[in-house]
């Protein structure tokens, strides 16, 4: 069963059909790097009668260069998958993986420095200093890293989400959707193996999620980046190659190539 597929245009509605990957054991062709994986995962929250199985034995490997839509009801397990695949989270039993690195073997250093280095967030409730400029804010996890940013990437990105003229503003002195394009800035700016993006829509009005949306399929199409996001707007899951659903903390279906009519219908399915 295929997880997901490659694009080449920023319109959702006319992507190339390039499966790869598998969901729960079921292999697709042809054969891909893999940029984020799980194996049987399990994430139990409570004990006894509070006890709260948010995740109940999922494996789903997330192809590298693809752009992954994860959506369920609430209580079902979706950010609690991306929170677990992205170290935010540590599981109960089964194995996280980044690349070829699982994440459970890692000490709290070790997984810090994963979570710098290899990966990018980007969450619905921006996450910007409010005291750093646009510019700073951006190359603000490489500074603490100390490491110097490759200048001509970092270039490339900042025109990509249109912020050429906006580097030196303060968070307040940008509308809310500069202030996403910021964070997805950030995200990219260290050339993360795969961006987790978590409702990065929620708090934007329509035109501003688009332009956010169009910057995430372009870091897919243009950079080779792999994107992870939660999120429960059809529209928003229309920009990705691939939807998981989950319902109950499992994998209950997927979908390739959706449009925001095929997701709303699965949706209305599942809920059925």
């Amino acid at each position: 069963m295929p997880l997901a597929t490659s694009s080449s245009t920023t319109d959702p509605s006319s992507r190339a059909d390039r499966s790869v990957g598998t969901v729960n054991g079921h292999d697709a062709r042809p054969p891909a790097a893999i940029a984020a994986r799980t194996v049987d995962a399990v994430k139990v929250y409570g004990t006894g009668g509070t006890e709260v199985r948010a995740l109940d034995g999922v494996s789903v490997d997330v192809p590298t260069a693809t752009f992954t839509a994860v959506m369920g009801p609430s209580g079902s397990g979706k950010s609690t998958l991306m929170h677990c695949l992205a170290g935010l989270d540590t599981l109960t039993s089964g194995e996280t993986f980044i690349g070829d690195q699982e994440l459970s073997s890692l000490s709290d250093r070790e997984l810090t420095r994963v979570r710098r280095e290899r990966i990018g967030f980007v969450f619905q409730a921006f996450n910007l200093l409010p005291t750093l400029s646009a510019a700073e804010n951006i190359t603000l996890p490489m500074d603490l890293a100390r490491r110097k940013p490759d200048r001509a990437w970092l270039d490339q990105v900042i025109r990509t989400v249109g912020l050429t003229d906006r580097l030196h503003h303060r968070p307040s002195e940008l509308s809310g959707g500069q202030q996403q394009r910021v964070a997805v800035a950030r995200a990219l700016a260290s050339k993360p193996e795969v961006v987790f993006a978590d409702e990065p829509t929620g708090n934007l009005d329509r035109r501003s999620g688009t332009e956010v949306l169009s910057f995430l399929r372009s870091a897919v199409d243009q950079f080779g980046q792999t994107v992870v996001m939660v999120t429960h707007d059809p529209v928003a899951a229309s920009y990705a190659d691939s939807v998981l659903f989950l319902a109950d903390g499992r994998i209950v279906d997927h979908l390739t190539d959706p449009t925001a009519t095929t997701v709303l219908d699965r949706m209305k399915a599942l809920g059925d």
